[in-house]
């Protein structure tokens, strides 16, 4: 599999990472994270355009393109502390559904087999079937779980006469075995879909969803202290999925499905911080960023940022586990690291 580069516009990587080739192991030797875009929207049953989510996602920075992000808070340069490379995109065509995902999931494996965290830029939420499948291929059998940020669950069954689509992901993670259902955790769920007997398969696997009426009557933090420690019952690792959609239309207009009264960005970020300082995230995607429909970039600085974030706290949690001080989220900025 030769590095194809973007497959939509000019070719640069994220934020002036350095680059590496999927079809040559040599390249991404030793790397801790390894970025892939998976440029796919076949799968959208209602607005298109996340095609050009890995293309958006990779430029969405007002900063240079450098290859350094200093973390204020977490007092990192994840993408000079952890070696960070970008190997292009997946060549994805719409027409080809499952052509499409094979190559996604192949490139996905490759990365994650090697040792590296592939962090997966899309695309539409289909991808999270090659993404997820891809990444738990490279780990013992039923030992990887899932944390789930989405206003819409995904677990249809067929839509359009189609097993595969944005909205049936799960299902088929679940149903291949790759994902224990009883190991797959939800947040942000709301709105009118889906119905009754999407939601009683949901329930026979044992899956766990925080609808946002929950997430507000509990609190986030008091849902995502539960969510990981279902995610780490009887798992190693964890896939961390977020859709941008989890987030209110107001802080992420530009996606393809939009869903009024989300988390806001500020609660994503946090939660995609803690996810990733406290838990052995194995791989990790952002779908859904649709450029087509954002205003002023908000979406994709959100969706960078995510990534930024994921980053971030790897790099501090590894700091950590070598013997660095623990992160102190309350200690003042100019007190030192």
């Amino acid at each position: 599999m030769s590095r194809y580069g973007p497959m939509f516009g000019p070719d640069f990587t994220f934020l002036g990472v350095g680059r590496c080739d999927l079809g040559d192991p040599a390249t991404f030797e030793g790397a801790d994270v390894v970025i892939v875009g998976a440029p796919f929207d076949g799968g959208t049953s209602n607005r298109p355009g996340a095609r050009f989510g890995p293309m958006a996602l990779r430029q969405a920075c007002y900063l240079p393109h450098d290859g350094s992000r200093p973390s204020l808070a977490l007092r990192v340069d994840a993408l000079r502390d952890l070696r960070v490379l970008d190997a292009g995109d997946v060549e994805c065509y719409s027409g080809d559904v499952e052509g499409s995902l094979a190559a996604i999931e192949d490139a996905v494996h490759s990365i994650a087999a090697s040792g590296a965290v592939p962090v997966v830029l899309g695309g539409d939420h289909t991808v999270a079937l090659p993404d997820a499948r891809g990444t738990a291929r490279a780990h013992p059998p039923g030992r990887t779980s899932m944390i789930h940020f989405d206003a819409h669950a995904d677990t249809g069954d067929i839509s359009f006469g189609h097993l595969y689509g944005h909205g049936q992901p799960m299902r088929r993670l679940i149903e291949s075995g790759a994902i224990r259902g009883d190991r797959f955790l939800q947040l942000g769920l709301r709105g009118y879909w889906p119905g009754p007997e999407t939601l009683a398969w949901m329930a026979e696997q044992g899956m766990r969803s925080y609808e946002m009426t929950e997430i507000t009557a509990r609190g986030l933090d008091a849902c995502l202290t539960e969510a990981s420690g279902i995610a780490l019952d009887e798992c190693d690792q964890v896939f961390l999925s977020v859709d941008i959609d989890v987030c209110d239309p107001g802080h992420a207009p530009g996606t393809g499905t939009p869903e009024p009264g989300g988390l806001t960005a500020r609660q994503l970020l946090d939660a995609v911080r803690r996810i990733c300082y406290e838990l052995p995230v194995a791989g990790m995607e952002v779908v859904e960023v649709a450029p087509p429909y954002d205003h002023a970039d908000i979406t994709a600085f959100l969706g960078n940022r995510v990534i930024l974030e994921a980053l971030s706290a790897m790099a501090r949690r590894r700091g950590d586990d070598q013997g660095g001080p623990r992160w102190d989220p309350t200690q003042p900025l100019l007190d030192g690291r």
